[in-house]
């Protein structure tokens, strides 16, 4: 009789429960790390947040409650508390009295130098305790379309370079239009051409030696009219170039923003001197003729048409050739 044949069990049929345990243990201890690490110390993490506190306060802390932030008078912001003693408080300053003493000598020199012109109507001087402005008329300094000063006109802009390298009050040159429609690839509109003929002067005044920091030139197209742009007077009134020197810089802001012709000395006072202005404070007045003045308004009184414009403008009669 055959001996009944005895089968052996496969003995690695039952590896994959060692491996599945193996995986389940590498999980929990995964699982245990990462419990470990998100655990937050508060002790510690105030410590460090103390330390990085302290490091840009330029002053350590150890009690991060009495620090508060506030805001100066001098619109800087600061932290007060144990770092803020130490801490220098950055100040507003004040303007300079030789720059408003200049402006004085300038509109006077300004007003001797071109006394003929301003006789004959191609020239304008305006000035206050803020600014002085010379007004010229485009004719005389550049050709009709164009934005490149004439030849003519190079004893005008020495003239006034001489005067102004005798001070370091900022400058800044205003450009302006009629309203003759101009397209080309040059010039697509009234736009590029004001703003590259006041960028043509302030050239010629850095190559008469004043130094380019302190100019900038500014164009304000058709938009700022002083003359009736249905006319040929008027539209050559309106076409014009400004030359204006300010007390400091941030007059110079200011009146560049709104427009020598368009704001009133009282309304830059108040924008400089007054911290959260109104909106009542600038008031908008329009003239007979439609054109736009910005002047101060006070909140407890009703609005006037008193504007602090200068009528002296460009004669339209003006014949004489400019000299």
């Amino acid at each position: 009789m055959s001996r009944r044949r005895v089968e052996e069990q496969d003995l690695h049929s039952q590896r994959w429960i060692i491996s599945y345990a193996d995986l389940l243990t590498l999980l929990l201890a995964l699982f245990v790390v990462m419990y470990a690490i998100s655990s937050v110390n508060e002790e510690k993490y105030r410590q460090v947040a103390d330390s990085f506190a302290g490091v840009f306060a330029k002053q350590p802390s150890n009690n991060p409650v009495d620090r508060q932030s506030t805001v100066d008078p001098a619109g800087v912001g600061q932290t007060l508390g144990e770092a803020s003693q130490q801490s220098p408080i950055v100040k507003i300053v004040p303007p300079k009295p030789e720059n408003s003493a200049a402006l004085q000598a300038i509109g006077e020199q300004l007003q001797m130098q071109f006394k003929k012109l301003i006789r004959t109507g191609h020239a304008a001087v305006q000035s206050n305790n803020l600014w002085v402005a010379l007004e010229l008329g485009a004719n005389l300094v550049y050709p009709e379309g164009g934005s490149l000063p004439a030849i003519t006109s190079d004893p005008v802009f020495e003239r006034v370079a001489k005067i102004l390298k005798q001070y370091d009050n900022p400058i800044h040159v205003e450009g302006y239009t009629d309203n003759q429609f101009i397209s080309s690839d040059q010039y697509p509109s009234n736009w590029e051409l004001s703003a590259a003929r006041a960028a043509g002067v302030v050239r010629i005044l850095e190559m008469n030696g004043i130094p380019p920091q302190r100019m900038a030139a500014v164009g304000f197209g058709e938009y700022q009219p002083l003359g009736d742009n249905g006319t040929e007077n008027g539209r050559r009134v309106n076409r014009r170039i400004v030359i204006v020197i300010t007390r400091d810089r941030k007059t110079q802001r200011v009146v560049s923003a709104f427009g020598s012709e368009q704001v009133s000395e009282d309304a830059v006072s108040t924008i400089l001197t007054e911290s959260g202005l109104p909106e009542s404070a600038i008031k908008t007045v329009e003239d007979d003729q439609g054109r736009i003045s910005f002047s101060r308004q006070e909140a407890t009184q009703p609005l006037d048409t008193e504007t602090l414009t200068s009528p002296e403008r460009f004669s339209p009669q003006a014949q004489e050739s400019p000299q």
